[in-house]
């Protein structure tokens, strides 16, 4: 099995996502990574999903993805030519005497604090899985009292968009009949 991330482009729709994620589960595959979000064009929003699969199943369900009237278009992101990213918020165990130390690992990793109590400290850091993984190495030993994970969010790099490439077109309402 291998990871898989799909850019897929939808109609911003009520439904949209419990149709997608439907479409995994019944066929018995678990979701690594969600994340939905609206896109540069109101009436379009952007899923990206990772998931851990082989290459053939995953041929399926992007062929049946594509049969949804919601779906505009779906890109499989190669991770060397995609930038991706994950927000995590970290609640660490700091009183007076691990406060500088844990301080010293979020300068290291670039991490911010957002909320200082006085025996936790709240860091926000964002960047790839391999670099959130390497933060929680570090700070565990002081003891994490909460944590919560964003989905990734990927794009393809260079100029280029998901929505320059052709894509099947949005169908617009038609204006309200006055009366």
């Amino acid at each position: 099995m291998s990871k898989h991330t799909l850019s897929v482009l939808v109609e911003n729709k009520p439904g949209v996502l419990a149709r997608i994620a439907g479409l995994f589960s019944r066929r018995g595959f678990n979701i690594d990574s969600l994340a939905v979000g609206p896109t540069e064009h109101p009436e379009v929003s952007r899923m990206t999903i990772v998931v851990n699969v082989e290459e053939s199943p995953l041929e399926q369900v992007t062929k049946q993805l594509n049969k949804l009237v919601e779906v505009i278009k779906i890109v499989e992101l190669d991770g060397a030519a995609s930038v991706n990213r994950e927000l995590m918020l970290v609640k660490i165990k700091a009183d007076a005497e691990a406060r500088g130390q844990v301080l010293d690992a979020v300068q290291l990793f670039k991490a911010r604090v957002v909320d200082v109590a006085p025996d936790a400290v709240t860091v926000e850091i964002t960047g790839n899985a391999g670099k959130l993984a390497d933060f929680l190495r570090v700070v565990e030993p002081f003891g994490i009292r909460e944590l919560v994970q964003s989905g990734m969010v990927a794009v393809s790099r260079g100029s280029r968009s998901i929505s320059e490439r052709p894509v099947r077109p949005v169908p617009v309402p038609p204006p309200a009949a006055a009366g």
